[in-house]
C-alpha cells in the first residue's frame, strides 16, 4: 500500500471481475488509490477486465487467492475494504468445499483483517440466494433458508460480518446483489445468463433454457451495483445495514431468450434442459433501503441487454 499518500486508500477483493472492474473505475474516477486482489479464476485467468487500468498511477492489481491474501494481507491505512471475490453459484456445485472455504472462511478472515488493523469500512457483497426458495418478499424480517450451496456459504460470510462487526465495532454494509448484467459479465458456461445467452445467440447456437422458462428474474444494471456500493462507503446511514440490490423488474428467462433472438437475429432457436437444482423461481424483492439512500434503479433491462450485445460483438469482431 503507498503509505504517504493523502488520496483514500481502497481495496477491492474480486476487483478483475464483473462488477468488481466496473467498481475499480468508478473509485479511480473519484481520486482514490485501488489495490485490487483477485486471482483471475472468475476471469478465466485473463487480466481483461482491468487491462486498461494497467498503467493507472493509483492502480495495483495483486494476483493472489483472496484466502491466501486476507490471512496475511495488510490494511493499516486502508479506508474502505470492498468484499466482492466469490466461489460462484455456478460452480458451487462442482467443488462445494471450495464454495465453503471462499465464501465463508475467506470472509471471516478479510473481516477480522479489517477490524484488526483499524479499517472504516467494509462493503460485503452478498447474494439474494440466501433467502432461498419462497413465495414472500425478500426485505427485512424474512427468513433466510438457502436452497443451494452458494446460498449457505454466502449467508455464512453474512453471518460473520455482523459477529466481527459488534465485537469490534468494524463499519460494515452488507450488499444483496440480483441478476447483475451488463459489460464485462462472464459468458462461459460458468457466467451469467445474459451473456451465456447473447453468446450462442451470436454464434448460431440455441439458447438454453433449464426448466420451463418460466422462472423470473429480477435483472439489475451492474452500474446500479457499483452505484450501491459507493453508497455503502459513503452514507453513515448504511452502517450495519443489510441492503438488497436489485431493480425490482421481474423478467421470465423465457422473454430474456426471445429478446436476445430478436436483438441478434439469430435463427437458432431455444432448446430446454433439465431444470438446476437449487434454481430459485421467482424473486420478490424490497428495494426501498437502498432507494431512501438514493439509488434510483435503472429499470430497463432490455437497454442492458443491448449494452451485453454491443460488448461482447464488438470483442468477436475484435
Amino acid at each position: 500500500m503507498p503509505a504517504r499518500s493523502t488520496s483514500t486508500q481502497t481495496v477491492v477483493t474480486g476487483g478483475a471481475g464483473f462488477i468488481g472492474s466496473h467498481l475499480c473505475d468508478a473509485l479511480l474516477a473519484r481520486g482514490h488509490l485501488v489495490t485490487c486482489v483477485d486471482n483471475l479464476v472468475g476471469a478465466g485467468g485473463s487480466t481483461r477486465n482491468v487491462e486498461h487500468l494497467s498503467d493507472h498511477p493509483r492502480f495495483r492489481l495483486v494476483t493472489e487467492d483472496v484466502l491466501h491474501w486476507a490471512e496475511r494481507g495488510q490494511l493499516a491505512g486502508v479506508d474502505c475494504v470492498f468484499h466482492l471475490a466469490a466461489s460462484k453459484n455456478s460452480v458451487c456445485l462442482a467443488d462445494p468445499e471450495r464454495d465453503l472455504a471462499v465464501n465463508a472462511l475467506g470472509t471471516m478472515r478479510l473481516v477480522r483483517a479489517a477490524a484488526r488493523d483499524g479499517v472504516r469500512k467494509l462493503v460485503h457483497s452478498s447474494t439474494g440466494s440466501v433467502f432461498g426458495d419462497t413465495d414472500g418478499r425478500h426485505g427485512d424480517g424474512a427468513p433466510t433458508v438457502p436452497v443451494s450451496y452458494y446460498g449457505v456459504s454466502k449467508l455464512a460470510g453474512e453471518s460473520y460480518c455482523r459477529v466481527i462487526g459488534e465485537f469490534s465495532g468494524l463499519d460494515y454494509t452488507i450488499l444483496r446483489y440480483y441478476h447483475v448484467i451488463g459489460p464485462r459479465q462472464d459468458s462461459s458456461k460458468a457466467g451469467g445468463v445474459v451473456p451465456i445467452f447473447v453468446r450462442r445467440a451470436l454464434s448460431g447456437e440455441p439458447l438454453t433454457i433449464d426448466g420451463d422458462g418460466e422462472q423470473t428474474r429480477s435483472f439489475t444494471s451492474v452500474y446500479d451495483a457499483v452505484r450501491a456500493n459507493l453508497i455503502a462507503m459513503e452514507r453513515d446511514e448504511a452502517r450495519g445495514a443489510t441492503l438488497n440490490c436489485a431493480a425490482g423488474i421481474s423478467v421470465s428467462i423465457r422473454e430474456l431468450a426471445d429478446y436476445v433472438i430478436a436483438q441478434t437475429a439469430s435463427r437458432a432457436g431455444v432448446r430446454h434442459a433439465p431444470a438446476r437444482i437449487g434454481d430459485i423461481r421467482h424473486f420478490d424483492v424490497d428495494n426501498t433501503a437502498l432507494r431512501a439512500l438514493g439509488l434510483d434503479f435503472v429499470t430497463d433491462w432490455r437497454a442492458s441487454v443491448r449494452d451485453v450485445i454491443t460488448a461482447l460483438a464488438g470483442r468477436s469482431a475484435a
